[in-house]
């Protein structure tokens, strides 16, 4: 299996999601770097803090559709995550190789490839674990190649209060009467569902300075369409 190549974007930046998810398995060392072998802008992933107070890759809260054990990431270490076999993709068995990546291991494949970081906080953080991930990532990588997201609007103001540059998207499902208002009094971007974009609505965000990404998109036909709207991001499983 390939990627879908897209001709004329324009403008439109490419998001891998969850890595290269369509090809390899979600959130693993193989789609991160299937994904930095290949032409996007930036690579998606999810962060969980564990129990003990590391950051894991992953995107659910418990294990078990991907490994062969069901954890929840929030109550358990580190190493009992560690232990865990990942799904081994196209087969019914696991791989005696891939594991629950760290956020470190994810940001240090992303160097390598000199690509963009997103980064969805998955579930409310304290405002230690998000000053710590930030510190890391700083350590790993350059923040200024980090974008961070969450649906969660107080992970979002809380780094806001701390980082006043630090590039951040607000993920929303719908597109609500007051989500301009929210974006605009916590300088934040915007990162929404595909079916809630319009040519209109993009207007109304670039008008204020707001970058407009959306999530998550496999259709070459609606992404022409997306493009044309005049979006900044496509976040992709297959398209490139």
């Amino acid at each position: 299996m390939e990627t879908i190549r897209l001709t004329g974007k324009g403008r439109t930046k490419m998001i891998a999601h969850r890595g290269l998810s369509g090809i390899e398995l979600e959130n693993s060392y193989a789609a991160f770097v299937a994904a930095g072998n290949r032409d996007y802008f930036g690579v998606e992933t999810d962060v969980h803090v564990t129990k003990d107070g590391q950051y894991v890759v992953f995107h659910d809260d418990g294990t078990g559709r991907i490994c062969n054990a069901d954890l929840t990431l929030e109550k358990s270490n580190f190493a009992q995550l560690r232990a865990l076999k990942m799904r081994e993709i196209g087969t019914a068995g696991y791989s005696e190789v891939q594991k629950i990546p760290s956020l470190s291991e994810y940001l240090r494949i992303m160097k390598r490839y000199e690509k963009v970081c997103v980064i969805e906080l998955k579930n409310r953080m304290t405002k230690k674990d998000l000053q710590n991930i930030v510190d890391l990532c700083g350590k790993e990588y350059y923040l200024e190649k980090i974008i961070f997201i969450s649906f969660d609007l107080k992970n979002l103001i809380a780094l806001r209060e701390m980082y006043r540059e630090q590039k951040l998207q607000y993920l929303v499902g719908r597109y609500t009467k007051n989500l301009l208002q929210d974006l605009l009094r916590y300088s934040l971007d915007l990162d929404i569902a595909w079916p809630e974009v319009t040519k209109e609505r993009v207007a109304e965000m670039h008008r204020n300075g707001i970058v407009v990404n959306c999530w998550t998109c496999d259709s070459p036909e609606t992404a022409q369409r997306l493009i044309a709207d005049g979006v900044d991001m496509i976040t992709t499983n297959l398209l490139q």
